[in-house]
């Protein structure tokens, strides 16, 4: 029938790579205002609207201020994320068929999400870009890593890396494991329109869930990357601190985290039905199996 997708099973090819680097490229570019007035919550426990009127004050140059390195850092990171995960994935149920595939797929995330934390020098120099204590400081993310390696050398880039790491693994091997089984579960679709909806569904709501739970840990992150110099706190030492800061309130905590999941939803259903998209249209392939 007019419309109908064939799906064939996945294998591990640059095919992955590709998707993944197309599909953060999409994301990024529709998301990073939203992402920005987040931003500017979790640094500073602001509710929307002052957020908003920060950037207003700012003007439009500014509103991309630091789009590249997270440009840089979404698509490399994409890259790795399902590239990595589907080439490690494939090969553990390949050379160790005895192990569950819960088990290979959790190894596979976390392993691809360790790999994700190698681009941290690029989400390190976002922060920096999007906090404006630092708007007349640093020209732009060129300068900004200049001054860093110069003054404080390469270690500085790395600040926040507990964080990440926690971040990076927990939250791919939750997304990698629901987002299979649903795509394996859910009934194929006859028509691009049906498959597009699905995919955005599918990857929009595990998003969202999965970035409200994993908030806290982006709130100190930024905390911790926010620093310039200095002595290098704990993930724990700095979870004390953010919360002495907001008079022990887990609710202030969680400050900006409606916006979080806006944007989440918005961006995790553009690259799950973005990647998707690409992976039948450019290599005639999909994540799904129950053909």
């Amino acid at each position: 029938m007019p419309g109908k997708i064939v799906e064939k099973k996945l294998e591990s090819s640059p095919a992955e790579f590709v998707c993944g680097w197309g599909s953060a490229f999409v994301n990024i570019t529709v998301t990073f205002p939203i992402n920005k007035v987040m931003f500017r919550q979790q640094l500073s426990g602001v509710r929307t609207f002052p957020a908003l009127r920060q950037l207003q004050t700012e003007g439009l140059s500014n509103l991309y201020r630091g789009f590249f390195p997270p440009l840089i850092q979404k698509t490399a990171s994409m890259t790795l994320m399902f590239g990595m995960y589907y080439k490690c994935r494939n090969y553990l149920n390949k050379q160790y068929p005895q192990s569950s595939v819960f088990c290979n797929s959790v190894i596979a995330a976390t392993f691809a999400g360790a790999l994700e934390a190698l681009l941290l020098p690029f989400e390190r120099i976002q922060v920096l870009m999007q906090d404006k204590n630092y708007n007349h400081r640093f020209e732009n993310a060129r300068h900004a890593a200049r001054e860093l390696n110069s003054i404080y050398g390469m270690k500085e880039f790395y600040r926040g890396g507990s964080a990440i790491l926690l971040r990076n693994c927990g939250s791919n091997s939750l997304f990698f494991l629901v987002r299979d089984y649903v795509m394996d579960t859910l009934p194929p679709p006859e028509t691009v329109l049906k498959r597009t909806t699905q995919d955005f569904v599918c990857g929009a709501a595990l998003g969202a869930f999965l970035s409200t739970l994993f908030y806290p840990v982006n709130v100190v992150k930024v905390k911790m990357q926010s620093k310039v110099g200095g002595t290098f706190e704990s993930l724990l030492y700095t979870l004390k601190i953010v919360q002495e800061e907001r008079n022990q309130s887990i609710r202030k905590l969680f400050r900006g985290v409606h916006i979080n999941f806006t944007r989440s939803f918005l961006s995790w259903g553009i690259v799950n039905a973005t990647y998707e998209f690409l992976m039948v249209n450019l290599f005639g392939r999909s994540s799904r199996r129950n053909n």
